[in-house]
């Protein structure tokens, strides 16, 4: 009877053991699960963040300036052949004057030393301005619609590249939380197939065969692990934004 006791003592000694190895494989590998859980961003927030920092978009958003300068200058080239023209002469000077006294006309001259003044407008009108001032806006409007559907195109992109960046990080940390799951239930097997290895329970080629795929899963969750870090740095470098 006392045989039969330690028996069923030790029997229940090694379930607790087991029980409480398994409870704290299993407290270790979720633990390991929520380290890598993240924190992401909504998709909107992402995209926001990205066409604000994105350098390619910013140039395109400049060409349109200079584009929209580029027309204002064409409409006012019209001005150039306009203006106001003002010289000063200073030196000795012949004057002449007619003085009338009766039927006689009497030419007086005299030379003094004095400063002239001048002032006017002047309007040229260049034939070929007139003729290319039509076209030359009508281009200048042409540069700034394909300023605009550039950046269109750019921004479009931006949130393609964004979403699929969103997307590949969602699947990557999905599949680490599979690969860390199956991580964690091989570990448990490991450890059951040790057990009754040590007590003769298996042979070795089975213990070993369990080990190698124990290790192959070991092996997919560190790069599973590596995917999903990987992922992260490439959506955190696109869209500036830092992902815990």
């Amino acid at each position: 009877m006392k045989h039969f006791s330690k028996i069923v003592i030790t029997l229940i000694v090694n379930v607790m053991v087991s029980t409480f190895n398994y409870a704290q494989d299993t407290t270790t590998d979720t633990e390991a699960q929520d380290a890598f859980k993240l924190l992401i961003p909504e998709l909107e927030v992402l995209i926001d963040s990205a066409l604000v920092n994105n350098g390619m978009l910013g140039y395109r958003k400049n060409e349109i300036e200079v584009k929209q300068a580029n027309l204002k200058a064409k409409r006012r080239n019209w001005t150039r052949n306009f203006g106001i023209q003002a010289d000063t002469r200073y030196g000795t000077f012949d004057n002449f004057s007619n003085n009338i006294s009766g039927p006689n006309t009497v030419t007086l001259a005299s030379t003094s030393i004095q400063t002239n003044y001048g002032v006017g407008l002047y309007l040229k009108i260049p034939v070929f301005d007139i003729f290319n001032r039509k076209s030359d806006i009508k281009q200048a409007k042409a540069e700034i619609s394909q300023a605009k559907s550039l950046v269109e195109f750019q921004e479009y992109e931006i949130r393609e590249t964004v979403i699929r960046y969103y997307e590949d990080l969602i699947l990557k940390e999905n599949l680490l939380e599979i690969q860390a799951i199956n991580l964690s239930d091989a570990k448990v097997n490991k450890e059951m197939a040790k057990k009754e290895f040590t007590n003769g329970q298996m042979e070795i080629y089975e213990y070993i065969r369990i080990s190698d795929i124990t290790a192959g899963v070991a092996t997919e969750f560190e790069k599973a692990k590596s995917n999903l870090l990987l992922a992260k740095k490439l959506l955190e470098n696109y869209t500036g934004v830092k992902i815990n």
